[in-house]
């Protein structure tokens, strides 16, 4: 958190707009077959044959999505670029392209730029997408940033929110609550810092979480695992808002409603031993703490044979007729009405 103050700082004046894109693009490589033509003209021209072309797009705002007392350079680069592949693969797609546009503020120099492009291009390449345009400009409120995802499908292979139906499992990838609970832990250590400059944060404890806070992963492997197992989700969403927030967007876009498991809920150890340090409940956590960008899917019972001795996926619940509602079933056996309360950008502190 200590700034060296010997930096080197080159004005983004000194560069111009075309001159700074061509500065950052510069060592970006294509690897699509369907970029037929990226950076460098007035469009980018791409072509997917028999395809279906999926294309999504996110904001990041410094001051509400992200605080750079904490969130380093690079790894902001490349989180914006994981939130948007996020979507395209809770489509059943295949990301391909992005385009990434920023606005910024004249306290940031050059070299603070390409530590941000530096995380954009490692997503890149680890992701295996092009990098084929977007546009750069002046903000008098910080660093604003905008990514749009490209990806593409195989007609019939598309998944929507919208195909959830009764008895359908109600499954998620990975485990959740880690990225909220990292969050907490950077913004303490923050208060700890304010106080006092000289302190260094001891983060060995909470390498996981810390992790899934600054640099989460998009769950492209969980398309390939599908595919693999032959298993087609009826519906499908990524958790970003929280899972209460996207279960009930699935139930609404299916007509449905559905029971959840308390006690089926996946919770790394490092979470549940951090939230018993905040006092808090994990329940809770892994429901409405959002950013985890793991994939929620339902999938028929038909295929529960497929996937019920896989590690990487959990049924936590199952779909049932939209007059029952949606519920959390506690480990009680109590069924309380699914909320929503996970991020919301509008709300007011």
């Amino acid at each position: 958190m200590i700034e060296d103050k010997n930096q080197q700082r080159t004005d983004l004046s000194q560069l111009g707009e075309f001159g700074l894109i061509d500065h950052l693009s510069k060592s970006f490589e294509i690897k699509q077959k369907s970029t037929i033509k990226a950076i460098g003209d007035d469009a980018a021209v791409l072509e997917f044959d028999n395809k279906q072309v999926v294309v999504t797009t996110d904001f990041l705002v410094e001051g509400v999505h992200f605080d750079l007392s904490y969130m380093p350079l690079k790894h902001l680069g490349y989180k914006a670029v994981i939130v948007n592949l996020s979507d395209v693969y809770a489509m059943n797609a295949e990301a391909t392209q992005i385009t990434v546009s920023i606005a910024v503020s004249n306290r940031f120099p050059l070299e603070a730029i390409e530590e941000l492009y530096a995380g954009i291009q490692t997503a890149c390449k680890l992701y295996d997408i092009d990098l084929i345009g977007g546009d750069t400009t002046s903000s008098t409120s910080g660093l604003i940033i905008s990514v749009t995802a490209i990806g593409q499908v195989d007609k019939d292979n598309e998944v929507y929110r919208s195909g959830a139906k009764p008895n359908d499992l109600l499954v998620v990838s990975g485990d959740l609550g880690g990225a909220y609970l990292g969050l907490q832990v950077l913004e303490r250590e923050k208060e700890v810092f304010k106080v006092n400059p000289n302190s260094q944060p001891d983060l060995d404890a909470y390498t996981y979480i810390v992790e899934r806070q600054l640099k989460p992963e998009a769950r492209k492997d969980i398309v390939k695992l599908l595919h693999e197992l032959e298993v087609k989700p009826t519906s499908m969403i990524d958790i970003s808002d929280g899972l209460s927030s996207e279960i009930l967007h699935l139930c609404k876009a299916s007509k449905v409603g559905c029971d959840l498991y308390e006690n089926k809920l996946p919770l790394d150890p490092q979470v549940i031993s951090t939230a018993e340090e905040f006092n808090m409940d994990s329940t809770t956590i892994a429901l409405s703490g959002g950013e985890d960008y793991e994939l929620l899917m339902t999938i028929s019972q038909e295929d529960y044979p497929k996937i019920k001795a896989n590690p990487n996926l959990t049924v936590i619940g199952f779909i049932t007729e939209a007059a029952s509602g949606a519920h959390l079933v506690t480990r009680g056996e109590q069924k309380i009405e699914l909320t929503a309360q996970g991020w919301n950008s509008f709300d007011k502190d």
